[in-house]
């Protein structure tokens, strides 16, 4: 049985690996990283082989997963591109899955052609509970059962969105859990000045976030009914929503959004 190769062996790949022993995935695992204690650490913690050299790395993949910094691509693909024309062990359409932001499919390609074939996935660090959310999008001539093959792979972390590319930098900055964790921070460390304790902040500000959300998605509510619900006109709720958009919570959103698509699509000159 051909391996699942991830070449990076990062924060997003110890998640996905994580998501992936949680579900009992039964491909072979391999990881190539320059950085041994990387790999070490992930052996120690996830079992999986660590392929010291690009090489073998390539050689033993059924699919190769591209999970290093926009920065470190080009210079990682034009490696792969020699270890590949020299393999003799890939005679067949290889699949590769980038989870690189910003950097386009015809990048991708243009970097590293047949017989690869592209897919890019934006995978959330969650998945390492197996509760993310995964987009994926894929290069014209990746045939049907391939990307099927690429939306179980990671259906076993989350839920699995495909999307049109052109939408990958929106998502991208808009699913991140940096939200949630920003916004838990926020409004904990403001209710702590308020003048609760610490612990008490954070259990406060974690149920008007996470259990709010909860609820939202079991109720089949929409979000409009449940603010109305919750911020009753002339209450403490509704003056505490109204001095957040004076004071320019929503244009503040809207520009963490912008900035983060900026720096997708500077990604992609790289």
């Amino acid at each position: 049985m051909k391996s699942t190769v991830f070449l990076g062996g990062g924060r997003i790949t110890s998640a996905l690996i994580a998501g992936l022993r949680l579900a009992r995935y039964a491909r072979p695992i391999v990881v190539h990283d320059h950085n041994p204690e990387k790999l070490r650490a992930l052996r120690r913690k996830f079992g999986i082989a660590a392929a010291a050299d690009l090489k073998s790395a390539v050689a033993q993949a059924g699919t190769l997963v591209i999970a290093v910094r926009p920065t470190a691509v080009a210079e990682l693909l034009d490696e792969v591109e020699v270890e590949v024309a020299r393999s003799a062990a890939v005679t067949e359409p290889m699949l590769a899955i980038s989870l690189a932001a910003g950097i386009p499919l015809k990048t991708l390609r243009s970097r590293l052609g047949p017989p690869v074939l592209w897919a890019r996935a934006m995978p959330s660090p969650v998945c390492r509970i197996g509760r993310g959310l995964t987009a994926v999008a894929f290069d014209r001539r990746v045939p049907r059962p391939s990307r099927d093959q690429v939306h179980k792979f990671f259906a076993q972390v989350g839920p699995v969105l495909e999307l049109p590319e052109n939408q990958f930098d929106a998502f991208n900055a808009a699913y991140s859990p940096s939200h949630g964790y920003h916004a838990l921070a926020t409004l904990a460390n403001a209710a702590q000045a308020s003048g609760l304790d610490r612990k008490t902040a954070f259990i406060a500000a974690a149920h008007a976030l996470a259990d709010a959300l909860i609820y939202w998605r079991q109720s089949r509510e929409t979000v409009a009914d449940l603010l109305q619900e919750s911020a009753t006109p002339g209450g403490t709720s509704a003056a505490t929503m109204a001095a957040m958009k004076k004071s320019g919570y929503e244009k503040a959103v809207a520009a963490g959004l912008k900035a983060g698509i900026e720096r997708a699509r500077r990604n992609a000159g790289l």
